[in-house]
């Protein structure tokens, strides 16, 4: 009994921190593998639900509808740049109104009344 058991020390010693390292290597692959899929399933919700919101009314000068009127003109007050540095850089900025001359993003549905088809007579 003692014959074969000083074979097994040195064999564990050898062989022991290699079965670790592996073990700790599946360990850390798993875990990359789970934080990956966590990662995936978190962007696959956020797409379902910018994908079952209505679009914005947003024009291509980034105002929202209401800021225009009916015409299509904006009335939103930016921010354009007065002064630049020598490398062509805004210094200065000076509140003026939106240059938009027309909205130009998607029409809002409106709301539709449909009357029920119903045959009162029969």
């Amino acid at each position: 009994m003692g014959g074969w058991l000083w074979w097994i020390i040195p064999l564990v010693l050898v062989f022991g921190g290699r079965v670790g390292q592996q073990f700790r290597g599946a360990l850390r692959t798993r875990h990359e593998r789970k934080l990956e899929l966590l990662k995936a399933n978190e962007k696959r919700q956020r797409s379902l639900a910018a994908a079952n919101r209505p679009p914005e009314p947003v024009c291509g000068c980034t105002h929202h509808l209401a800021k225009h009127d009916r015409a299509g003109k904006c009335h939103e007050v930016v921010e354009a740049p007065t002064a630049w540095d020598s490398e062509r850089k805004p210094t200065e900025y000076a509140a003026r109104p939106c240059t938009c001359q027309q909205y130009v993003g998607p029409e809002p549905l409106g709301t539709v009344f449909a009357q029920e088809i119903v045959d009162l007579d029969r």
